[in-house]
């Protein structure tokens, strides 16, 4: 990891902090947890200053509003805001996506056995995994799983809880309500993953990352680069280290050894690799299939797809 020289740093450090907002139980904080714990911001010449709020609307009202710096949320969403004049960029912060997952013991091994089943769903009747995973169904049965299934949306907690007392025969849900799932004996059924090499997007595009004003690389660019030197080594720590894991898991909401270990094997699959081309490419075909599921509802009236959203840190 590049190391900033000291002068850089105390100029860094008497400047203005880096507001970042995160979902007050969000897997982000497992990250910012770790930059601190490891004093990797002071290391690399950045102040954070955290805002924890309690839903994404809240998050993004924050970042319209000037009040956080930077949030984390999807790359679609950033793009419609940038359609809509307000310059966005993006960098990805986690590949970890959800998947659909079902009791072991209820016979269920394919799409197939969902038919006129309760599948829960994650969000709403707009949520991206949920247009994907039709448009999939629709490859593999000929049928569309909002017609076949019995669709519940909702918050992911509730579903989850739902599905333990058997009032719903699967759901579609987040990573990391899937890795707890996974732990209580769920299985997934179907991976968001293997939807999207069905659908031809290859590599799988990071739908998730750090969502800022294009202004701040002018404002706080020392800051910007120092976040993410920051981001990049804690990354490091948590693929590597089990003693930060250690760390964390009082602030995790872990209910067995088992759910420990599921998140921390799902966060770590999910930590992202550089975004170059390839990636780029994946996430314009992406673009393409939710414009085409989701329509302008979903997507944005004017939203076209913009490459120049996805921030790449000059060499």
């Amino acid at each position: 990891m590049a190391v900033m020289p000291l002068a850089r740093h105390g100029m860094a450090q008497t400047s203005e902090p880096l507001k970042v907002g995160s979902l007050k139980f969000g897997t982000v904080n497992w990250l910012l947890d770790t930059i601190a714990a490891n004093k990797i911001d002071t290391r690399e010449g950045v102040r954070i200053e955290r805002l924890e709020l309690a839903s994404n609307q809240a998050l993004t009202v924050a970042l319209q509003a000037g009040s956080v710096d930077m949030i984390v949320s999807d790359w679609l969403w950033a793009m419609r805001q940038r359609a809509e004049g307000d310059g966005l960029r993006f960098r990805p912060y986690s590949n970890a996506l959800g998947a659909l997952m079902v009791p072991r013991d209820k016979g269920i091994a394919s799409l197939a056995d969902l038919k006129g089943k309760r599948l829960g769903v994650a969000g709403s009747a707009l949520d991206k995994s949920w247009l994907l995973l039709r448009a999939y169904s629709r490859n593999k049965l000929h049928a569309d799983l909002a017609d076949s299934a019995e669709p519940v949306y909702g918050a992911p907690p509730l579903l989850s809880e739902q599905l333990r007392l058997g009032r719903l025969d699967g759901v579609l849900t987040f990573w990391n309500f899937a890795a707890r799932l996974d732990a209580a004996g769920y299985h997934p059924l179907v991976d968001m993953i293997d939807v999207l090499t069905e659908l031809g997007v290859t590599p799988s595009p990071p739908l998730v990352g750090f969502v800022w004003r294009e202004a701040l690389l002018s404002t706080k660019p020392e800051q910007v680069a120092g976040f993410f030197r920051a981001v990049s080594g804690a990354n490091q720590i948590l693929k590597t280290d089990d003693a930060a894991w250690e760390r964390l898991r009082p602030a995790m909401g872990i209910g067995s050894d088992a759910e420990f270990e599921r998140l921390k094997e799902y966060f770590r699959a999910g930590i992202p690799t550089p975004w170059g081309t390839a990636e780029t490419q994946s996430a314009e075909r992406l673009f393409g299939i939710l414009s085409e599921l989701g329509g302008p509802e979903l997507v944005g009236p004017r939203t076209r797809f913009d490459s120049s959203l996805f921030w790449v840190p000059k060499a």
